[in-house]
């Protein structure tokens, strides 16, 4: 979600759905508040580490800290990263104490009175062959220029792990020329795959303020760099039937159709897993093709609500009790726990009450809610996370700080801060006490 622009409660979405997700039950709980939502008990988990807080303002560097990714040092797994998205502020890269390791600008605006670079999502293509031999790649949306960033990523390297090999002419992703990249309905979301019948490695990139989602090829280049080309594209619902036979649409700014940002796929099966952030996840395939499927809801599907110019805030009516009951919107933050026998987790952040849900990666057992847990303070000075717009999970040894793997997740209001500026960071979890917790 952009925190600099009107929250919209997830509350507002009509329309025509597809069938499968008409066919879905009606949550069986006593309407309940959209301004207030409700959550059921659960478990609670204390970090173990915090990044250094990010400030969204000029003193600051307009850093606002949005989604991280986790990489493996294979050869020495203690020495492993975390890189993260910093908005305006660029990406950041941490060690496994949190402590920074380097820091890189977003771009600047193209040219005067253009959008600046503003990195919103990142996320890891493994063994991408260069010219000069197979590389891990960093792969960032950057909504400002509406263009992907690829950077390779070298834990050795004496400057800093990361190195930009993005080629110069790589187009926008869904911008036909600058006036329109300037309206910022841009690369947002993102999440990466390779597919591994034909070996090619792929980005899938939401639009903002828009359902549209695209497939695009990652292209090395002669000259080292990656380029990338635009296979297809699939528009999710922006309207959806309800059981009552009504209709409903999600409530935002005039214009804007319900967006997708938390995304992530599953390699095992090619399945993507789509959150749009007022409706709830969807699965669909990979490549974008076949029919999506409504894995789950947020409470407030099927709530009417009505735009207020005046206060730029959506106001909610009564909730017909048509929502989902383990996802607040906005659902966020999605990512993939891959346990080593296989099995695992589609894990996602439940905005709107401060929690993260757990659903089966297995299709057969149609994604099946598994349960949830919270990230709650460890002491005054390193606490949980709150409104946490992306995660990261890593189930595998990364040396004795986390022999059971690790979750990162952006934390929204990051306290102690400094009286009324903005402040996020990201907050690093052991793994195994979360498997522990929630009962996995």
């Amino acid at each position: 979600m952009s925190r600099h622009l009107p929250r919209r409660p997830a509350a507002a979405v009509l329309g025509v759905v597809l069938a499968a997700a008409a066919a879905l039950p009606a949550a069986a709980h006593p309407p309940a508040s959209p301004a207030e939502p409700t959550a059921p008990a659960l478990p609670a988990v204390t970090p173990t580490a915090e990044t250094p807080t990010l400030y969204d303002d000029e003193a600051g560097g307009n850093a606002d800290a949005d989604d991280p990714a986790i990489w493996r040092n294979t050869a020495d797994p203690g020495r492993s990263l975390v890189i993260a998205t910093a908005k305006e502020g660029g990406l950041r890269v941490y060690d496994l104490d949190a402590r920074p390791l380097q820091s890189i600008a977003a771009p600047g605006p193209a040219g005067p009175g253009d959008a600046p670079g503003r990195f919103n999502n990142v996320d890891l293509v493994h063994g991408l062959r260069l010219p000069s031999g197979r590389a891990d790649l960093a792969v960032t949306s950057d909504r400002g220029h509406d263009r992907l960033r690829i950077h390779r990523i070298d834990r050795g390297r004496p400057g800093g792990p990361l190195t930009d090999i993005t080629d110069p002419a790589a187009p926008p992703v869904f911008s036909r020329d600058q006036d329109e990249i300037n309206e910022q309905r841009t690369a947002y979301g993102l999440a990466t795959w390779t597919d591994r019948g034909s070996g090619r490695s792929y980005a899938l990139v939401s639009r903002r303020a828009s359902t549209e989602i695209a497939l695009v090829e990652l292209r090395p280049t002669a000259a080292g760099t990656v380029t990338y080309r635009t296979v297809r594209t699939l528009a999710l619902p922006s309207s959806f039937r309800l059981p009552d036979g009504t209709t409903w649409t999600p409530c935002g700014e005039p214009g804007d159709a319900p967006q997708v940002e938390g995304m992530v796929v599953d390699p095992a099966n090619g399945m993507l897993y789509a959150g749009q952030e007022d409706v709830g996840i969807w699965r669909v395939r990979a490549d974008l093709t076949g029919t999506p499927r409504l894995v789950d809801k947020v409470r407030e599907y099927g709530v009417p609500a009505a735009y207020d110019e005046k206060t730029e805030e959506c106001v909610a009516g009564a909730d017909p009790g048509f929502g989902g009951t383990h996802l607040s919107a906005d659902v966020e933050g999605l990512t993939l726990l891959t346990e080593p026998d296989g099995d695992g987790y589609i894990l996602a952040s439940s905005q709107g009450d401060d929690t993260f849900a757990l659903y089966d990666r297995e299709v057969d057992e149609r994604n099946e809610y598994e349960g949830g847990f919270r990230v709650t303070a460890a002491s005054p000075a390193l606490d949980g996370a709150e409104e946490s717009d992306g995660a990261a999970v890593l189930d595998a040894p990364l040396g004795p700080k986390y022999p059971n793997g690790l979750l990162v997740v952006q934390d929204g209001h990051d306290t102690p801060g400094d009286g009324d500026r903005e402040a996020t960071g990201f907050t690093f979890v052991d793994l195994g006490a979360v498997k522990k917790r929630a009962g996995l």
